[in-house]
């Protein structure tokens, strides 16, 4: 699994940085996205739903901050 760190950025920079990161691991294998803006938490799974890939669900970092799963499907 990789980990994209998004603290800070605004919509849509986490989308992006997730649209070009998910190739980087197998299909199958875990993507995670922490990212503070309000906003991911719904963008990262409408993307999930238009990309056709699988919304894990979301923890906590130890500092509190919002991280989001995503397994790559294709």
């Amino acid at each position: 699994m990789i980990t994209l760190d998004q603290r800070g950025r605004r919509c849509p920079l986490p989308i992006i940085a997730l649209a070009r990161h998910i190739g980087d691991v197998p299909v199958d294998e875990l993507v995670a996205v922490a990212a503070d803006d309000p906003a991911a938490r719904l963008d990262v799974q409408a993307w999930c739903r238009m990309r056709g890939h699988e919304y894990v669900g979301e923890e906590a970092a130890p500092d509190g901050v919002p991280v989001y799963t995503v397994r790559r499907r294709r």
